[in-house]
């Protein structure tokens, strides 16, 4: 079967495979790996497939256009996010009207809202795949008959039809992803090494973070690592396919997690004398002797979840991690020579402006390279979004509204306590008193040892100004 893949696009740096589907504050484009890896799945299983990226390379609709008609898929795949996903229904509808005889839809916006989005839809859709859905679309793609394929939605006689969900892939039987499709310099990151590739060494979390909506929608709460074999295998598999690579970005949230798989990681990329820089997701709970085996082995940067600068906000996430463990792991890696990105959030359930400050103050006295600030993500599917949808904090009425009319990152909650308008001011106080302080900026300009340290840094400034000055300034 030949099968066209769309990552649609919607407006001009709209980041679809990031977190927060939106214009981040950064101007980030993030690669789509799970997206590759169902890909080359099709490919494996003798499928014909064409991928586009058209967020990545802010495509216009005539150029969908031109491309389904130039290929002429028996089956066309559709990546959705919550704000875009009227847009990416009308792509759908488009394929519909070239012809395409299936079409279907993928990510963890329809795999909350199947029955919405096929309503929503009005025909366009045929199929939602729910979950991972790197098997389901190989199943779909061999012709089999709906009724029996699991892990998807349709509309059956006006009625939506769910079928039991699927089994989760078996992570090391996976291939690597159809890189081939696509191109790393179409992809920027200031806080990464120009060129770099993502990695995803695992799929699950054991945590029970409220607000995660990959883990809640998508993946579920096991950890399934891959062989830490495997693993290396990718990233010499990555530098060979690219030469120019400076850096491969491991995606997982919960790479730290697991002591056993870092060491596999770590040990195979010295045992077999790898010379590459990476960098990862971390969480502050990590075992201060990995840190040491994980710089040994060329791990460069760590981006930090951090979230809160409370105990109390902490917790009300369920984070499972202390200020105290904080503290502790950013003064050790930060001794042993680790650029840090910090994550952060406004908008815990109880976040006042006192709480706020805190978090703000906090990320202000660790010893961090980078920051990031956003107001806590709500997405459907997940523990927070229904939480505050029943008490009323929730403002978007509608899906186009989960970014705001620039298609920036928007504060989706309003409390008593603290308003919207609040909780931006202090996302943009934050970012402010972080980065316009002379000792941050001072040590991020001595940070330039190369001309792709100096590109980095001007395209992160430039993000920065485009932000404050985009006209919107949280009104």
């Amino acid at each position: 079967m030949k099968v066209y893949v769309l990552n649609p696009p919607y407006v001009d740096d709209f980041c679809r495979s990031a977190r927060w589907a939106a214009k981040s504050r950064g101007r980030v484009q993030r690669h789509p790996e799970y997206l590759l890896i169902a890909v080359a799945v099709l490919e494996e299983a003798g499928h014909t497939v064409k991928f586009t990226d058209g967020a990545a390379l802010n495509l216009k609709e005539s150029d969908i256009e031109g491309e389904i008609l130039g290929f002429l898929p028996d089956m066309a795949v559709f990546h959705t996010t919550t704000p875009s996903i009227d847009n990416d229904i009308a792509y759908a509808a488009l394929a519909k009207r070239l012809g395409v005889p299936l079409t279907v839809m993928v990510g963890a916006h329809v795999s909350a809202e199947a029955e919405d989005t096929l309503r929503r839809a009005k025909g366009a859709v045929d199929v939602v795949a729910r979950g991972e859905c790197d098997y389901i679309l190989r199943d779909l793609a061999s012709g089999a008959e709906l009724e029996s394929v699991a892990g998807i939605s349709f509309m059956a006689d006006g009625v939506v039809a769910q079928n039991p969900a699927a089994p989760l892939p078996d992570v090391n039987a996976l291939p690597f992803p159809a890189w081939h499709h696509i191109q790393p310099e179409w992809y920027h990151d200031a806080g990464k090494r120009y060129p770099f590739l993502t990695l995803i060494c695992g799929r699950g979390c054991f945590a029970e973070c409220t607000f995660c909506r990959e883990v809640q929608v998508m993946s579920g709460r096991k950890m399934r690592y891959r062989d830490p074999v495997r693993v290396v295998d990718e990233m010499e598999y990555d530098m060979k396919l690219f030469p120019q690579l400076r850096e491969i970005m491991i995606e997982t949230d919960t790479f730290t997690a697991s002591k056993k798989h870092v060491e596999g990681v770590c040990n195979e990329i010295l045992r077999r004398g790898l010379k590459i820089s990476w960098s990862c997701n971390a969480r502050v709970d990590i075992k201060p002797e990995l840190l040491e085996l994980m710089r040994k082995a060329g791990c460069r940067m760590l981006m930090t979840g951090y979230e809160f600068g409370t105990q109390e906000a902490l917790d009300a996430v369920k984070k499972g991690t202390t200020l105290e463990q904080a503290r502790e792991y950013t003064r050790y890696a930060h001794k042993l020579g680790f650029t840090i990105h910090g994550c952060f959030m406004i908008g815990a359930p109880g976040e006042t402006k006192v709480s706020a400050r805190a978090t703000i103050d906090f990320a202000k006295s660790l010893p961090l390279d980078t920051i990031q600030i956003s107001g806590i993500a709500v997405y459907p599917g997940t523990e927070m979004y229904q939480w505050a949808k029943t008490n009323g904090y929730l403002i978007p009425k509608d899906w186009p509204q989960w970014v705001d009319e620039n298609h920036e990152q928007v504060t989706l909650l309003n409390y008593p306590q603290m308003s919207k308008k609040e909780i931006d001011e202090s996302i943009d106080t934050g970012l402010k008193e972080f980065y316009l302080r002379p000792g941050q900026m001072w040590s991020m300009l001595k940070g330039i040892r190369s001309i792709g340290d100096l590109k980095r840094k001007l395209y992160g400034l430039k993000a920065f100004m485009d932000y404050f000055s985009s006209g919107k300034n949280r009104k």
